[in-house]
């Protein structure tokens, strides 16, 4: 009778252990719109002015990515051409091909900003060289604004 309490405790325990140690925002369910409202919460400066992309189509629009290749997305740019290019752009792509493939073309758009502000003042340049294109799981995100750094550690804390 002890053992049978005493492996039921360990079972009790152990279940304890693994529920605890479980992610309850696991990278598999969280919204990329959700995401992207913290980043406007925590730095308004570094979004300041962006438009949302709020269509599929919108991602083959500026970035020639597939919508077919889209789990789920989320994205604020600057269309104002005479302002710096800003740019966040959260890709939940739907296999590893389709995010290879992501990635290849955030990486396209990225060094063409850092391209086209290397004639530019050194501010901007330094804003574009800080930012980059990053992934995590099935996400791949491109990110050129303002505090690049903090805005990246954001979506890291919450895609992990």
């Amino acid at each position: 009778m002890k053992r049978i309490i005493a492996i039921a405790i360990l079972v009790v325990m152990a279940a304890t252990l693994f529920v605890g140690c479980s992610s309850s925002n696991s990278s598999s369910d969280v919204k990329l719109s959700n995401v992207l409202a913290d980043i406007n919460k925590k730095f308004p400066d570094s979004v300041k002015g962006l438009s949302e992309l709020k269509e599929k189509s919108d991602l083959t629009r500026y970035y020639e990515i597939e919508e077919k290749e889209v789990a789920d997305f989320a994205a604020e740019i600057n269309t104002d051409s005479s302002k710096a290019a800003m740019e966040i752009v959260l890709v939940k792509a739907k296999d590893s091909k389709a995010k290879t493939d992501i990635e290849q073309k955030l990486t396209i758009r990225y060094n063409s900003i850092v391209s086209q502000y290397a004639s530019y003042s050194a501010k901007q340049l330094k804003m574009a060289k800080d930012g980059g294109v990053k992934t995590s799981g099935d996400y791949v995100y491109l990110v050129v604004a303002e505090d690049s750094d903090g805005i990246f550690k954001l979506i890291k804390e919450e895609l992990s």
